[in-house]
């Protein structure tokens, strides 16, 4: 897809890709440190993937300007969509942030940009475990 194709798509639908994405390199990256039965595997990833451990990574990299101007606006048109949807668990600003979160991760993904959306995950991971 191209970006001017992928920057129909709403943001909504972006986060739904997303949070896919992420959930996979979470899964693998827990099963890479700690080789355990799926139940404990499980129990690692909850911090990387709820939303208060996506809300923080995202406002750490904008705030420490990890983010290219581009991925920045789009996590924040994301954020700022509104939306019928409230979290059960969670803080809606930190829901806020996590959906623009995961609409970059789908946005990079359908822009086969793979290696960024590694160190995204990376950096995301090191500011989680802060």
């Amino acid at each position: 897809m191209t970006k001017t194709e992928i920057n129909r798509i709403n943001t909504t639908s972006l986060a739904y890709l997303g949070d896919a994405v992420y959930e996979v390199i979470v899964r693998e990256m827990i099963l890479a440190k700690y080789p355990l039965d799926a139940g404990k595997a499980h129990q690692h990833a909850v911090r990387y993937v709820s939303a208060g451990g996506q809300a923080k990574a995202a406002r750490v990299m904008i705030d420490e300007g990890f983010l290219t101007e581009e991925e920045e606006h789009l996590l924040k048109r994301a954020r700022n969509h509104r939306t019928m949807s409230r979290p059960q668990h969670a803080d809606p600003k930190d829901y806020k942030y996590a959906t623009g979160f995961e609409a970059l991760l789908g946005y990079l993904h359908l822009a086969g940009e793979t290696d960024r959306i590694a160190e995204i995950a990376t950096e995301a991971f090191r500011i989680i475990e802060e």
